[in-house]
């Protein structure tokens, strides 16, 4: 940081280290690794261009960062110098393995490279010993994985440095192809736990995965092999709707569309569904209506009871949407039949689950509390917890609607649990709404209050813009308008902006309990602890935590990181939960000093 001030300041007194110029000099450290010669060698353009003009023109930094310091010695004068040097000194089979390794994205596990390092020379047995000497050379970096596992990584000017080496050695086609079928079969197996009692801990795993999964995709549309990117869409669209990824999806899956004019009908089946399903949850009705109708008609065609049963769910998913509510359940008790006669409990609950939601929405709630309890029972016992937890959210809404506070409270409570467990917002948002409801009707109006701005803050981050079981809010905002009667506008006011400041954490473990709450205290900067450790980021936090600083709004960062708005907000929270911060303000400041201790470190 500090070498970015003073070669500023030297060539233009009257240089000052704006917000925008801190949030740049992070993006430039991000970008090249923190790798103290690569700071240098970026530092050393300002005069010749602006701090921000840098971080704008490091997407390769190799080539950005070419011309270096006269005065060095020739192997310091440019980065890619450095690394010529540090590749000579590798012997043929590390060579050889550093240019395999490079075309993970973000980190990989031993398993994966040894599955994408082996061949012309390499066994099995001897790619730790190699990847052990690149470890020590300080071409790869290990880390602590979860459970013990390490995960390994480069920093990305050095991937980049890889991937160059590979491609001259003529291996790049055949890794990246190993590298994108390993990803894919991870995803097929991961696909049908997402269904399951095993649901947590894969979405984790694919979670941990994303990079690579995305580097996956992006390859095989690149190579327009798109049976094989519809099967990784397939495998992956729970994830995608999990996760709220899905922009990422349906732009996926729309490509492969666009890429495969002659894929087979099955391939384009699958692919209609998934990019018309991610549409529909978007509201994008008109858009979703015609790929469905194809997608619906290709599985008719073909015999595949499954794929039809599930273009029905999603159809009517549209229809409800359009207010063609009968239409909709209807849609929904075919989709729910068929999935039993093949023996799909899991689809047959959220089928179950959406016809009670339909019912619940046309006012008979007698039948949607019938269909409301088989979806739980059915979710019960496919282990599923996002089926369970709309289960339980759907009655607890028809409980609060007999005014059985009580147990709409429990039920409300257990689905923020399990809810919470998969980190789905929605569900927790409408839960902790349902709580505010229930608080409010029973005269608690401060704490209904502080529960509605949690939920607003939530649901205005979320890209998911409809479902089937999302609640009438005109209904809230009458109960929300009784409230300021009560309290009074100021009281309201203060009561909804605690309710909004509360961190993920807290809205949760509020609504747990009948705790009342105390506004946090943070200050700006905090200085650490010696008896706790620092503070770590992952790359992804990092990355995003970087944007932040350059004061990018989360539907900027998501547009340049090509993820959704939802998994932007979701990242946000972690970031500063982790950090200990209230705001994006605080981020920004926290990047500069990070980045100002580095600088002061390497030197």
């Amino acid at each position: 940081m500090r070498l970015f001030v003073n070669r500023a300041r030297h060539s233009d007194p009257a240089f000052a280290l704006t917000p925008k110029n801190v949030g740049a000099v992070a993006e430039i450290c991000r970008r090249v690794g923190g790798i103290p010669l690569a700071i240098e060698l970026a530092a050393a353009r300002v005069g010749m261009l602006s701090v921000v003009q840098i971080a704008q023109r490091l997407e390769d930094s190799l080539m950005f960062l070419s011309a270096g310091v006269r005065t060095a010695p020739p192997r310091h004068r440019t980065l890619k110098g450095t690394l010529d040097w540090s590749y000579r000194l590798l012997g043929e089979p590390e060579r050889k393995l550093f240019g395999r390794l490079s075309v993970f994205a973000g980190s990989w596990t031993l398993d994966a490279a040894e599955m994408v390092g082996v061949g012309d020379g390499i066994e099995k047995a001897e790619v730790l010993t190699l990847l052990a000497g690149l470890v020590d050379k300080s071409l790869v970096i290990a880390d602590a994985g979860s459970e013990g596992a390490a995960r390994y990584r480069m920093l990305e000017p050095v991937r980049q440095y890889g991937l160059e080496k590979l491609d001259e050695i003529g291996e790049a086609e055949a890794v990246l192809g190993r590298h994108a079928a390993l990803f894919l079969a991870l995803a097929e197996q991961a696909a049908p736990e997402l269904r399951g009692a095993r649901q947590v801990p894969w979405l984790e795993r694919l979670g941990t995965e994303e990079d690579n999964l995305r580097a996956a995709m992006a390859w095989l549309l690149k190579k327009a092999r798109v049976e094989e990117a519809v099967r990784l869409g397939w495998a992956l669209w729970r994830f995608w709707r999990l996760k709220g990824h899905l922009t990422e999806g349906r732009r996926c899956m729309e490509e492969a569309l666009a890429r495969g004019a002659t894929m087979p009908a099955a391939s384009r089946a699958m692919a209609l569904f998934v990019a018309g399903t991610m549409a529909s949850f978007q509201a994008d009705y008109r858009s979703a209506q015609p790929l469905l109708e194809e997608s619906l008609a290709l599985f008719r065609e073909l015999g595949d009871t499954r794929g039809v049963a599930y273009a029905l769910g999603s159809a009517g998913i549209v229809a409800v949407g359009q207010n063609r509510l009968q239409r909709g359940i209807a849609l929904f008790g075919e989709s729910t039949d068929l999935l039993l006669k093949v023996g799909d409990r899991w689809g047959a609950a959220y089928m179950t689950l959406f016809s009670g939601a339909g019912w619940l929405r046309g006012r008979d709630h007698a039948r949607a509390e019938r269909l409301a309890e088989r979806g739980l029972a059915l979710s019960r016992e496919a282990g599923d917890r996002h089926s369970t937890s709309i289960a339980l959210y759907i009655l607890a809404r028809l409980a609060r609607a007999k005014r059985d506070h009580e147990r709409a409270t429990h039920l409300f409570k257990e689905g923020l649990k399990l809810s919470a467990e998969i980190e789905d917002e929605t569900i927790i948002a409408y839960c902790l709404e349902g709580l505010a409801d229930v608080a409010g009707a029973e005269g608690r109006v401060v704490r209904a209050v502080r529960l509605w701005g949690a939920a607003e803050a939530l649901l205005v981050k979320i890209e998911i813009a409809a479902y089937v079981y999302a609640p009438d809010r005109s209904l809230y905002q009458k109960c929300q308008v009784a409230a300021r009667d009560t309290l009074g506008e100021k009281a309201y006011a203060a009561a909804w902006v605690e309710g909004q400041a509360m961190t993920f954490g807290q809205a949760i473990e509020y609504a747990l309990s009948e705790k009342e709450f105390a506004p946090p205290t943070t200050p700006l900067l905090e200085e650490p602890q010696t008896d706790k450790p620092p503070v770590t980021l992952t790359r992804r936090e990092k990355e995003i935590a970087t944007l932040l600083a350059r004061g990018l709004t989360n539907r900027q960062i998501a547009s340049e990181l090509s993820i959704s708005v939802y998994t932007v907000a979701t990242h946000v929270r972690r970031i500063l939960k982790k950090l200990g911060l209230s705001s994006r303000a605080q981020v920004a400041a926290w990047i500069a000093e990070t980045s100002a201790d580095q600088g002061s470190k390497s030197r």
